[in-house]
């Protein structure tokens, strides 16, 4: 049996001094992740310890070759990880700040799509909870 959708959420993130990339695509995966809570894989499938949970994340930012990958997979809490970056997200005029470095007058913003899937579990593998 092939793996299902279990949910996909949407996140905005940005770093409005700086221009970093890879700030934006892990607060935009952040954003995407805070507004989930995956206790379905617990109460209805009765899954411990989320075995069988597959995370795929796509960042569409600018500058997509930037991006530290490991840095915004390191954001997931669980399951096993793949992703993918593209071009996207936007560039703006923001306020340059001197404490905050030189050429930070534009705010970079990314986009993430985070989609839980659902590896069917084998037999005997999760038990299910007591009431």
């Amino acid at each position: 049996m092939e793996k299902k959708r279990y949910i996909v959420e949407l996140g905005t993130g940005a770093d409005l001094h700086g221009m970093n990339v890879t700030k934006a695509a892990c607060r935009a995966v952040r954003d995407a992740i805070g507004r989930s809570c995956l206790c379905g894989l617990v109460e209805i499938l009765h899954r411990e310890n989320f075995e069988g949970v597959v995370i795929d994340v796509t960042v569409a930012c600018p500058f997509p070759e930037q991006v530290n990958q490991e840095e915004v997979l390191a954001v997931l809490p669980v399951g096993k990880p793949n992703i993918k970056i593209i071009q996207g997200g936007l560039i703006t005029d923001g306020l340059c700040v001197e404490c905050f470095g030189s050429n930070c007058a534009s705010i970079v913003v990314a986009n993430a799509a985070v989609t839980v899937w659902i590896e069917p579990a084998e037999p005997g593998c999760s038990k299910a909870i007591q009431d």
